[in-house]
């Protein structure tokens, strides 16, 4: 038995280059962070253009070696679907760290606006207008969030990206028309254990950084689905961003050079920051090139939050449509998918932090450990099929915590070795993970031991084996007796049945049909075991099925003994979804498959969420 579905096209009717053109134009502004955007500055002002090309290289090859490889990964199989079906999948287990990754980029950035480029101007009371800003900056990304979605997000990028190139073109003639001046500021060498003590987690960090990026992941299945060639988008996009990395830094080496050392100052941790030189530097030139700055550092941090709200709304609607906790019955679906939560929560942090007088360094930390190893596993399970969609959550935060005190350490005390070691303990155990002789045991998730098969109590016990000669005995002497009306077995529910001359065909093995009829049949007396009191005569509600599908593995024919077994896999707030597996005498997998449930009122067919009835009855055997 099969299943057609008819999938509408999402080809988009623009030509494919320019829509790879349009989508590397919105891959290089959404990488625009505010890590990207002022750290580049601040790690030319310690070590100068070899700095800038540490930072800007990882960089842009992490986001380019993102692009292939998730190109890769959606021609694996065909349709437009593909890798949108292989990031729900892939993706299960690392949903939280997708949410904390995406959190924490929209803070950094909201901070980084804040603490660089408005607290600097020294506008009083600040603490009137801080919260002002912030308000102004969550408004701004919230508006082009709601007013454009991911399908039209890369025109609203272009337009706002034909703003920000007269802007640059600008800064770049200012900077020329005055040349190179005399070099006036300490550079720190590149050849000791404080170049490599940042180095080393650049390189790491920002090589396996996209690949928990919700927002990246969104803009290529998006462009799978306009057949648009992901690679083609991302070797655009990731040059772009490389030119726009180099242009902020290398105006960062030039206004070094004109005296813009003596806007670096010294931060509570006793370092050197100097990622608002750049504002200084042009506030005190003109009025034209303030504004020029002030529109390229605009457009980069809007389009980067616009980015991060389109992408948690669909992270949210996704996992809220698909998970199967109560609490997703309780709370209303507007407020369970919308971002602007978060964003607040985001917002209130960072002016915290600003307040606080934080630096940038201190959020990179935790891109530098903490997510390094979630990242590298993550790539690994593109290529290598685990046992169960797991991963080891406790041990993998512990080490991501560990990770993030040692380098703590390493950064405060100024010891470059504990920073490489913070590091490298990600990868390091990651690695170890994976090879370990007892890593299948690792990834064993709850489900797959459901999923096994469980012997009953009654069945290890000698006393209880059948003596009294019967139909099902004779065939299977090992089978032990249970309810006609079905049993449990852990999560699942069995029904016993054997197969006779009535469910075979003409060549004498079980018609394909039969196998829908039993597990439709097991399915009903899974109801009747769990709602024993619904009677179809007063419900409020009926039971449809939504969609059957059904996987066929091996024949079986007659008097065969058969198991059907069922559970609930998942549910959400309006559909319910049953596994079903089928075995024969000797454990032999026949087939499996599922089927999606939906519930209508009795009186006008109008589909209803779950009712708390069946809530009840599922809750217990999900």
């Amino acid at each position: 038995m099969g299943k057609r579905t008819m999938a509408k096209s999402s080809s988009s009717p623009l030509p494919r280059s320019l829509g790879a053109v349009l989508w590397g134009i919105s891959i290089a502004l959404s990488w625009m962070w505010g890590l990207g955007l002022f750290f580049s500055v601040q790690f030319t002002t310690q070590f100068g253009l070899f700095g800038l090309l540490t930072f800007a290289v990882p960089n842009f090859l992490g986001l380019l070696i993102f692009g292939l490889v998730t190109h890769h990964l959606a021609r694996r199989q065909s349709g437009s679907e593909s890798l949108a079906q292989f990031f729900a999948n892939w993706s299960r287990p690392f949903r939280l760290v997708f949410f904390l990754y995406q959190i924490l980029a929209i803070t950094l950035t909201i901070f980084a606006f804040i603490r660089y480029f408005w607290q600097p101007l020294g506008f009083e009371p600040w603490l009137l207008f801080m919260p002002l800003v912030m308000l102004v900056i969550l408004a701004a990304a919230i508006l082009f969030g709601e007013e454009f979605d991911i399908k039209r997000i890369k025109f609203s990028h272009a337009v706002l990206f034909l703003l920000l190139l007269p802007s640059v073109i600008y800064l770049m003639f200012v900077s020329a028309s005055k040349g190179i001046g005399p070099i006036s500021f300490p550079k720190l060498p590149t050849n000791d254990w404080n170049y490599w003590g940042y180095a080393v987690p650049i390189m790491i960090g920002f090589l396996v950084g996209p690949w928990l990026d919700l927002q990246q992941w969104q803009r290529a299945i998006q462009m799978h689905r306009e057949k648009v060639s992901i690679a083609a988008g991302y070797i655009i996009g990731s040059s772009l961003f490389f030119l726009l990395i180099l242009f902020h830094g290398l105006t960062a080496l030039w206004a070094l050079n004109w005296g813009a050392a003596e806007f670096i100052r010294t931060g509570i941790t006793g370092h050197n920051y100097g990622q608002e030189i750049l504002l200084r530097m042009f506030s005190a030139t003109s009025s034209w090139t303030f504004s020029a700055y002030a529109v390229f550092v605009s457009v980069c941090v809007l389009t980067t939050l616009d980015s991060g709200y389109i992408a948690l709304k669909w992270f949210f609607q996704s996992n809220a449509s698909t998970s199967n906790h109560p609490i997703f019955s309780l709370v209303p679906t507007r407020l369970l998918t919308s971002p602007i939560p978060a964003f607040l929560l985001a917002g209130v942090i960072a002016l915290l932090a600003a307040v606080l007088r934080f630096e940038l360094e201190f959020f990179m930390i935790f891109y530098a450990t903490f997510f390094v190893g979630y990242s590298i596993l993550a790539i690994f399970r593109c290529f290598i099929i685990s046992p169960a969609n797991a991963i080891p959550q406790v041990k993998m935060f512990c080490i991501g915590s560990l990770a993030v005190v040692i380098f703590s350490f390493g950064y405060f005390l100024r010891s470059p070795a504990f920073q490489i070691i913070g590091s490298l303990l990600p990868l390091g155990y990651v690695i170890w993970l994976l090879v370990k002789p007892s890593s299948a045991d690792e990834f064993v998730s709850d489900s797959e031991e459901l999923e096994s098969p469980v012997a009953s109590s009654i069945a290890t016990r000698p006393e209880s084996a059948v003596s009294v000669a019967s139909p099902v005995t004779m065939l299977d002497p090992g089978a032990v007796q249970h309810s006609l009306g079905g049993h449990f077995e852990g999560k699942w529910f069995i029904h016993t049945l054997v197969a006779t001359y009535a469910d075979t065909n003409s060549v004498g093995n079980v018609y394909f049909g039969m196998y829908a009829m039993w597990v439709g049949k097991a399915r009903e007396l899974f109801f009747n075991r769990v709602m024993p009191k619904f009677n179809l005569k007063n419900t409020s509600f009926y039971i449809l099925t939504r969609s059957f599908e059904h996987k066929f593995v091996r024949e079986t024919r007659e008097f065969e003994t058969v198991r059907v077994k069922i559970r609930v896999a998942n549910y959400n707030r309006k559909f319910a979804t049953l596994e079903h597996e089928i075995y024969d005498s000797s454990d032999l997998l026949l087939g499996k498959g599922k089927q999606t449930l939906l519930f209508v009122s009795s009186s006008d067919y109008k589909m209803l969420d779950i009712p708390p009835d069946v809530y009840t009855a599922f809750i217990a055997h999900a």
